[in-house]
């Protein structure tokens, strides 16, 4: 744990909640694909492929998290899959630094960059720290 004070979530809830925000990020890749592309890294190749790609790998973790059978398979994948894309968060700070983009932006940047670990760590206790756990 956190700290003595940390009250774990409901597991019910925060399986859906990750489920939606995957699947929701995973659709958005569809829907505005040049947004996703533009923050990746110059040295990746193909890059509209991989946005199409990661979103359905982002789509597929999300809806595997709801099945039971599934979910650690699915987490492994988000956990890996939140890694893989960890330097695009990098790059769209890069980019913003080299824009001039405001001081409010970068900051949001900034504190972007340490959500992916942390997204990691709910994503393991919810889903691989306690995998006996059913969605009602």
């Amino acid at each position: 744990m956190f700290c003595h004070y940390y009250r774990p979530m409901h597991a019910t809830r925060s399986i859906f909640l990750l489920a939606a925000l995957f699947t929701v990020a995973g659709v958005m890749h569809f829907l505005a694909p040049a947004s996703y592309a533009a923050i990746m890294p110059p040295w990746i190749p193909y890059q509209k492929e991989l946005v199409y790609l990661s979103g359905i790998l982002e789509i597929a973790g999300g809806v595997g998290l709801l099945i039971t059978s599934l979910r650690k398979y699915a987490a492994i994948g988000l956990i890996l899959l939140l890694i893989a894309v960890f330097p695009a968060n990098v790059q769209m700070l890069i980019n913003a630094i080299s824009n001039g983009e405001p001081a409010l932006r970068m900051a949001m940047l900034w504190l972007r960059l340490p959500l992916q670990p942390m997204l990691i760590v709910w994503i393991f206790r919810t889903a691989i720290a306690r995998p006996s756990r059913r969605v009602a």
